[in-house]
C-alpha cells in the first residue's frame, strides 16, 4: 500500500469538465532507484482496476516519496482523483521504462506543453545537475491551465513561458522561441538538443521546428502508454519505419523517426469509448454522493 502525502488540483479545464492533480505517495524503492523519464504503474483496485501508466513528476529518496501528476480524462483517473490524504493507493509498482540519456553537451532546451510539464520537470533537474545550460519552454492554452511553474524555476536555468490565447506569458505557441532560439536570435547559441514532451500534435510541430537545423530532438510518447509491460501492443508506433513499444522500447525516441501522423491516428480509435466510461464513472460518483472528501480510497474501490 501507498499512501498519499499530499494532494492538490493543480488545475480545472471548464471547457473540457477535466482537472489535473498533483499526488504525493510513499514509494521508498521506487523513489531510490527511479531516474528521469521512468514511469510507474498505478492501480485503483488491486483486484480489477485498470493498469494506469504515469511519469514520475518528482521524487525524493532521503523522505521515501514520489510524485505524480494526472489528468481526470478516463473512468479509472476520475477514480484515482477521489482519493484523499491518508488513503492508500494499493497497487504501484516502477520504476519502468529507460531513463533520460543524460550527459554533460552544452545548452538543452525542454519543451512542456500542458501537462507534459509534469514529466518535463524531473528532466530539466537531471541536464541541470548534469551541468547543462537549460531553457525551459512551457505552454498552456491559458493561464488556468498553467501547471508547475515554480518547479521548472528552480530547476531551469531560463523559463519560457506561452501561452495560446496571452492570458500568461507570451501569446503564442511553444514553437515560435523555440524556433527563435534555434534562429540565435536574442542572443542565443544553437541549442545542442531538444526535448519535447507534450500532446502528440505539439510535439510534432516542435520537431518540425527542430528539424531544419539539425538540431536533435527527444519526444516522449507516454500519453499512449497503456499497459506498461509490452504485452498488451497497444502503444505500439512507428519509429523510423519500425515497429516500436512505447512502454518497452521507450518511452522517449528521436522525434525525426517518430510517425506522428499514424500514432494520432491510433490514439483517436478508442477516444469514444474513453469518454463513454469516464462519463459512466461521472454519473456513478455523482449518484453515490462522493466528493472531494469522500473515503473512496480507504475503501479500496
Amino acid at each position: 500500500m501507498h499512501k498519499i502525502l499530499e494532494k492538490r488540483r493543480l488545475s480545472h479545464d471548464e471547457e473540457r469538465s477535466q482537472d489535473v492533480y498533483y499526488f504525493k505517495v510513499t514509494a521508498p524503492e521506487i523513489a531510490r532507484n527511479r531516474k528521469a523519464g521512468q514511469f510507474i504503474i498505478l492501480q485503483v483496485d488491486e483486484t480489477y482496476g485498470e493498469r494506469i501508466p504515469l511519469t514520475i513528476a518528482d521524487a525524493n529518496a532521503d523522505e521515501g516519496w514520489i510524485a505524480i501528476v494526472f489528468q481526470t480524462v478516463g473512468a479509472s483517473t476520475l477514480k484515482l482523483s477521489q482519493f484523499e490524504v491518508g488513503d492508500a493507493i494499493p497497487v504501484i509498482v516502477g520504476p519502468l521504462g529507460s531513463p533520460t540519456k543524460i550527459e554533460k553537451i552544452g545548452t538543452v532546451v525542454c519543451v512542456g506543453g500542458g501537462i507534459g510539464v509534469a514529466p518535463m520537470h524531473p528532466i530539466v533537474q537531471a541536464h541541470h545537475a548534469a551541468g547543462n545550460h537549460v531553457i525551459a519552454i512551457m505552454g498552456a492554452r491559458t493561464k488556468d491551465l498553467m501547471i508547475f511553474e515554480e518547479e521548472m524555476k528552480k530547476a531551469a536555468d531560463e523559463l519560457i513561458v506561452v501561452t495560446d490565447d496571452g492570458s500568461y506569458g507570451r501569446k503564442g505557441l511553444v514553437t515560435e522561441p523555440l524556433k527563435e532560439i534555434c534562429e540565435g536570435k536574442g542572443g542565443y547559441s544553437m541549442p545542442n538538443e531538444v526535448v519535447a514532451i507534450g500532446p502528440p500534435i505539439m510535439m510534432k510541430f516542435c520537431v518540425a521546428t527542430t528539424r531544419p537545423f539539425n538540431v536533435p530532438t527527444t519526444v516522449s510518447l507516454n500519453t499512449i502508454m497503456i499497459d506498461g509491460t509490452g504485452m498488451c501492443g497497444c502503444c505500439r508506433v512507428s519509429v523510423g519505419g519500425e515497429t516500436k513499444f512505447v512502454c518497452v522500447d521507450g518511452p522517449e525516441f528521436d522525434g525525426f523517426k517518430v510517425d506522428f501522423d499514424n500514432m494520432m491516428q491510433r490514439m483517436r480509435a478508442f477516444r469514444d469509448r474513453e469518454q463513454a466510461d469516464y462519463q459512466k464513472e461521472k454519473d456513478h460518483v455523482c449518484r453515490i454522493g462522493l466528493t472531494n472528501g469522500s473515503t473512496l480510497g480507504k475503501a479500496g474501490a
